[in-house]
């Protein structure tokens, strides 16, 4: 088996899951049509754009997109946690988007009833060949009177609106992929996918928000790595994480806390370890690591004789036999959800 370096392994990886410029480019053209309706149905409003494809890191095969309108002062008077609900703007939104592209679309769905905060749309026609369907969450906001952020329909709350700032967040997440050279998109997406091969424990907008915290300067995708998983295991043991923008409230966790923290902690340890292992001279034995990580996009490989050799060379220098993986391996049950 051919050896490669961590950097290539992670960066062959990420390669193989990010979205293709046929899906984006399609993405984008159907959500530019829909804020096209919304400019329509919302005089004098302004769109913004959230979600994967707006922030940079969206993965393969894509699904859907995320976009607000944020309704001029005119439209929003009478709307709020303490005037009326976001359902009669939802339809209104419902009614251009129906009115503009059913006829390119003709099996073209939109619901609002029972939906906590946007209008979901069905294009009915996939972007990524051998889906299902396409989808777009479309957001009627209004401003907040304090001029910070923006209040968002929560229909499933009493108050029917949360506080919340979409658009700083887009912000800063533009501001990080640009520090960093990239690093903060590349990393985001082999992060998703290490979410969704080990039960989901953080929605994606969490390891986004974890990632603000400390990944801010250009660095190895294996170092950027192991920085996340170190300080996302610390801000876990604090509890939830809390908004960067400093509006909404913490971010909800996809698992109880106790099993987020197990997942987190041990990916740092197998992040360690590979690159204690690449460090040491044994690519293979990194590699077999980091594929417990992220399975799929990262090959396994046969570390067998790499571990007899350095087994022999411990023994004859310390007199030690200890396992390789001793340092992960004690208590943790290796599946692709690492075992609750």
């Amino acid at each position: 088996m051919q050896k490669k370096p961590l950097a290539t392994l992670l960066n062959d990886g990420r390669r193989m899951i990010q979205v293709t410029d046929d899906e984006l480019a399609e993405a984008k053209r159907r959500r530019g049509l829909l804020a096209a309706c919304m400019r329509r149905a919302f005089p004098g409003s302004t769109c913004y754009f959230n979600g994967s494809v707006a922030h940079g890191d969206a993965n393969t095969p894509l699904t859907d997109v995320d976009l607000g309108v944020i309704l001029r002062a005119a439209d929003a008077e009478g709307y709020g946690p303490e005037g009326r609900d976001a359902l009669p703007l939802m339809e209104r939104a419902r009614d251009a988007i129906r009115e503009d592209l059913e006829d390119e679309f003709p099996n073209l769905t939109i619901e609002v009833m029972g939906r906590r905060r946007a209008v979901l749309v069905r294009f009915g026609a996939p972007v990524t060949k051998g889906q299902q369907d396409f989808t777009a969450d479309v957001m009627t906001a209004i401003p907040h009177p304090s001029g910070k952020g923006l209040y968002i329909p929560n229909n499933k709350i009493a108050a029917k609106w949360d506080r919340a700032d979409p658009v700083r967040h887009t912000q800063m997440i533009h501001t990080a992929i640009a520090d960093t050279n990239m690093v903060f998109a590349r990393m985001v997406r082999l992060l998703k996918h290490w979410n969704s091969t080990h039960s989901k424990p953080l929605c994606s907008w969490n390891i986004k928000a974890l990632g603000l915290g400390c990944i801010d300067a250009p660095m190895p995708l294996i170092n950027a790595l192991q920085v996340f998983f170190t300080h996302a295991v610390e801000e876990l043991e604090k509890g939830p994480t809390a908004d960067p923008a400093g509006i909404a409230g913490e971010i909800p966790l996809g698992l109880p806390i106790k099993e987020v923290r197990k997942r987190l902690r041990t990916a740092k340890d197998y992040i360690d370890l590979a690159i204690d292992h690449e460090s040491t001279g044994r690519p293979l034995s990194a590699q077999h690591v980091l594929h417990q990580v992220l399975p799929e996009i990262i090959p396994d490989a046969n570390s067998a004789e790499e571990e007899a050799a350095r087994l022999v060379h411990s023994v004859s220098t310390t007199g030690s036999a200890s396992s390789g993986l001793g340092l992960v391996t004690p208590g943790v049950t290796t599946t692709r959800a690492w075992a609750a």
